[in-house]
């Protein structure tokens, strides 16, 4: 169990680093199977390297699920408060192949207050086994304010 936070629990600045992942060729036909994406470029080595590629190409949406909170402690911390994941953005800025080990992350960068919940925003980025950023976006969630006593 963790001890349980609330919107006014965080500060900007704050990280959430998530567990790395080595995108390996059997996560690349369970992310196929599991989207439906059936383009060769994410299943054909022979098709890829005729194309340029040194391997099978990510799918985008491959690499965004790197950032997803669950893999780390903050959804577990949240749990109490968590009201609404609002939305994500993401910038696909390099290309990620089998082989590569992705590093995830998710810091806290604004913090909006309302009455009884807030807006807490997060930059997530993902980088490859050589520091290259290779994504970088934006998660917004929902939570509850810690409840005033009244006095």
């Amino acid at each position: 169990m963790c001890p349980q936070r609330w919107f006014d629990d965080f500060v900007i600045g704050e990280r959430f680093v998530l567990p790395s992942r080595t995108m390996t060729e059997a996560l690349f036909a369970a992310f196929a199977l599991a989207s439906g994406d059936n383009h060769p470029i994410h299943y054909d080595v022979e098709f890829c390297r005729r194309q340029g590629m040194p391997h099978l190409l990510a799918h985008g949406f491959q690499v965004l699920i790197q950032t997803a909170a669950g893999a780390g402690q903050f959804p577990h911390v949240v749990s109490d408060s968590l009201k609404a994941f609002l939305d994500q953005s993401s910038r696909f800025v390099a290309p990620v192949y089998a082989g590569d080990t992705l590093y995830s992350a998710l810091q806290v960068t604004a913090l909006e207050p309302g009455r009884t919940t807030g807006v807490l925003t997060m930059r997530s980025t993902v980088h490859n086994q050589r520091s290259q950023l290779v994504l970088e976006g934006s998660q917004r969630y929902l939570l509850r304010r810690r409840a005033t006593l009244p006095g």
